[in-house]
C-alpha cells in the first residue's frame, strides 16, 4: 500500500522517509554535503514527510540497475528498516528500472528528486494556470515511466499522486490518454501565453517598468516583495513557498510607478519538465525591464546557488546580450556573524550592482530601491521647461514621472529642470502640448 493511499490529509504528517544522496564522481559543483542533505530534507518536509535519516554515499560509477553499489543499497535498506521508513528519497534523477530495483531491495517506496519537486508543485499551485503547468510537467515525467495507472488525474487532492497509485494497468491506453491530455493542456497554456503577451503589451504602452524578482528557492524573494509592496504574499521558511506569480505596484524615486513581479524559486537540478511547463510564467522574467537576483548570502552554498539561477536565466533567454540589467540583492545579511557580515558588505561595495540587505529587518532595502531606480532611469535625459504657475497638474506629472532637479518660480511662470526618460518626455509633450 502506498504511503499516499491513506487519507491524504494525513500524508504525514505521516510518512517516514530516509534520504539517500549519491555523490556522483565529479558531481556536486563544490556543494556542501550537509547543505545538500538539508535541502533534500526541506523538500521532503515541504509536503509533510518526516525525515528519519539522511545518508550520503560516494558513487564513483553509477550502477545501471540500482544507481548505488550493492553495499550502499543494503545500507539504505537497513536504515529504512531501522527507522521504520515507508519512503526512500533519492536526491538525484533515478531511471524507472533503478526505481523498481531499489523498491524491491529496500521494501519501501522510492521517489527521486524530480518526482519530489513535482509533488511539491502539485500541492502548492493555487491558480488554474499553475495547476495546468504542474500537471503538464508531471505527465511529461510520468510518460516515460508508466509504472502505475493514471487514476491520479481524477483525485481531488493537493498533489498529483506521484508517490502512489494502484499499479501498472492498461499502459497503452494510459499513453494515449497522456498524449491527449498533454495536447489539451499545451493548447490551454498557449492561450495563457497569448493573454500574458497582451497584458505585457499594454504595460509597455503605459509605460511602467517591470522588475522581476528571481532567486534560489527560500532566498527571501517573497519577504522582500512584501516589504517593497506592503503585500501579504506567502513568505515562510519553506522551499517553494511561492509558485504562482504575483505582481504589484511599487514606489520608485523619480518613476511614476513600477510593477514588481515575484516568481517561482529556482533550485539545483530543477526538472526540465518544470522549466518547460512554467515557461509562460517565466516569460515575465524575460520581458522585465530589470531583474533583481535575490541571494541568501548566509547559505553555505550561496555561490553554487547563484550559478544554478544564472543557468536557468540563460535557459529561458533572460541572460546575456540584449537581456535586462541585473542587480544582485545579497539577502539575509543579518543571519551572519558581525565580522562575516562586515566582510560581505565590504565585498559587495567593491562590486557593481550589488546591495546587501535584510528583507526581514529592512536593512539595506532603501539602498536596493535607489539602485533599482538608478538602473531604470538609465537612458534618461535632462530637459528644461517653463510652465505657467497655474499648470499644477503638469508640474505634478513631471514630479511623478521624472526627477525634478531644479524648480524656480518667476512671476507667473515656473522653470523646471527635470531628468526623465525619452518615452515619458514624449508622453508629457503629447499630453501638455498646449502649455509648451
Amino acid at each position: 500500500m502506498s504511503v499516499f493511499d491513506r487519507d491524504t490529509d494525513d500524508l504525514a504528517r505521516g510518512a517516514r522517509a530516509v534520504i539517500a544522496l549519491p555523490q556522483l564522481g565529479s558531481d556536486g559543483g563544490g556543494r556542501d554535503t550537509d547543505a545538500r542533505l538539508e535541502e533534500a530534507a526541506g523538500l521532503a518536509e515541504a509536503i509533510g514527510v518526516v525525515v528519519a535519516e539522511k545518508l550520503a554515499f560516494k558513487v564513483r560509477a553509477p550502477k545501471p540497475g540500482t544507481l548505488f553499489g550493492s553495499g550502499q543499497v543494503q545500507a539504505i535498506a537497513d536504515a529504512a528498516e531501522q527507522a521504520e521508513a515507508e519512503l526512500i528519497i533519492v536526491d538525484a534523477a533515478v531511471t524507472p528500472i533503478q526505481q523498481k530495483n531499489l523498491e524491491g531491495a529496500t521494501k519501501a517506496k522510492v521517489i527521486d528528486r524530480t518526482g519530489l519537486i513535482l509533488e511539491i508543485f502539485g500541492e502548492r499551485a493555487a491558480t488554474a494556470e499553475g495547476r495546468l503547468q504542474v500537471e503538464l510537467a508531471h505527465l511529461d515525467y510520468q510518460a516515460g515511466r508508466l509504472v502505475r495507472s493514471w487514476t491520479h488525474l481524477e483525485r481531488q487532492r493537493g498533489g498529483f499522486g506521484f508517490l502512489g497509485g494502484p499499479g501498472e494497468t492498461q499502459i497503452e491506453a494510459d499513453r494515449r490518454m497522456i498524449r491527449d491530455r498533454m495536447a489539451k493542456i499545451r493548447k490551454d497554456l498557449d492561450q495563457v501565453t497569448r493573454t500574458r503577451a497582451l497584458h505585457r503589451a499594454r504595460r509597455q504602452k503605459a509605460p511602467w517598468p517591470v522588475i522581476a524578482l528571481v532567486g534560489y528557492t527560500n532566498a527571501g524573494k517573497s519577504t522582500l516583495f512584501n516589504r517593497l509592496t506592503r503585500a501579504d504574499v506567502m513568505a515562510e521558511n519553506l522551499l517553494f513557498a511561492t509558485l504562482d506569480p504575483t505582481m504589484r505596484e511599487v514606489a520608485m524615486p523619480g518613476i511614476e510607478k513600477a510593477i514588481l513581479s515575484d516568481t517561482v524559486g529556482f533550485i539545483s537540478d530543477l526538472p526540465t519538465q518544470l522549466v518547460a511547463a512554467f515557461r509562460a510564467t517565466l516569460e515575465e522574467v524575460v520581458s522585465a525591464d530589470l531583474i533583481i537576483h535575490v541571494r541568501d548570502i548566509s547559505h553555505p552554498d550561496t555561490e553554487a546557488q547563484r550559478v544554478d539561477v544564472e543557468r536557468v536565466l540563460e535557459e529561458i533567454g533572460a541572460a546575456g546580450e540584449g537581456s535586462a540589467p541585473l542587480i544582485e540583492a545579497w539577502n539575509k545579511i543579518d543571519a551572519l556573524a558581525e565580522e562575516e557580515a562586515e566582510r560581505v558588505r565590504a565585498e559587495a561595495a567593491r562590486k557593481e550592482d550589488v546591495v546587501t540587505l535584510s528583507a526581514l529587518s529592512g536593512e539595506g532595502v532603501d539602498a536596493l530601491v535607489r539602485c533599482a531606480a538608478d538602473r531604470l532611469r538609465e537612458g534618461t535625459h535632462v530637459h528644461s521647461v517653463t510652465l505657467p504657475v497655474s499648470a499644477g497638474n503638469a508640474i505634478a506629472w513631471l514630479h511623478a514621472n521624472g526627477e525634478v532637479l531644479k524648480q524656480r518660480a518667476e512671476g507667473l511662470e515656473t522653470e523646471l529642470e527635470v531628468r526623465i526618460s525619452d518615452a515619458a518626455w514624449a508622453r508629457f509633450r503629447a499630453q501638455h502640448r498646449a502649455l509648451l
